[in-house]
């Protein structure tokens, strides 16, 4: 066989393989705390998340379908549409703060997050939630509410990964801040990826059925 015969031989099989075997999509559906707010949309974590993915020889690819100002019920509306179009193995749920900052009552909060774990699940794609956390500006009854939400859902859905509250280690360090003390600066995102990197990589072993 001629040295063109095999190469063309060899992109056929390339071809052949991943036709039959698609790279699985991990989907982020988050606020503007995954969107890259004030960033470079290349240091914003779900980016260091396809960069660590391709370092570990990790065949996924990350579609960042967040957006700044995002809340639950958006996210639900949009959700079956992303949903027919990437057909994601694996869903990221970074949802909650904006709900909370609009004291959203507890019930629809839960009832919307729960919607949202529910479709993406019965779509085929494991489901990793990263929890947030609330202020006391509308109480304390609220803030542990609110946290308690999130807290509930691997009971609900035993399937479910839920990582640490996604802010862990940044919320309070102001030098990880921008001006508004609100979203976090490009150095705040590899630790971002690092709280939630557990979870995703259990996921994902669980999508490829291999062992961590």
């Amino acid at each position: 066989m001629s040295r063109i015969s095999s190469l063309l031989a060899g992109l056929w099989f390339s071809l052949a393989v991943s036709a039959a075997a698609p790279v699985p999509v991990l989907l982020v559906l988050g606020d503007s705390l995954s969107a890259g707010y004030g960033i470079a949309a290349d240091d914003a974590w779900p980016s260091l998340l396809q960069r660590k993915l391709d370092s570990v020889g990790q065949a996924v690819f990350v579609v960042n379908a967040s957006i700044s100002g995002e809340t639950t019920r958006g996210a639900l509306a949009r959700l079956p549409a992303l949903i027919d179009e990437h057909r994601p193995a694996l869903v990221v749920i970074e949802l909650g703060a904006n709900d909370g900052l609009r004291g959203l009552p507890l019930d629809e909060f839960a009832a919307n997050l729960q919607a949202l774990v529910e479709r993406s699940q019965a779509a085929g794609a494991r489901v990793v939630v990263l929890p947030m956390e609330v202020p006391p500006n509308y109480g304390r009854p609220y803030s542990d509410g609110f946290r308690a939400v999130y807290a509930a859902l691997p009971a609900r859905f035993p399937d479910l990964a839920l990582t640490p509250f996604f802010l862990r280690g940044v919320a309070l360090e102001p030098a990880l801040l921008q001006a508004d003390g609100l979203h976090p600066t490009a150095a705040a995102q590899p630790r971002m990826l690092e709280t939630v990197w557990p979870a995703i990589e259990t996921s994902l072993h669980a999508v490829n059925g291999t062992t961590p």
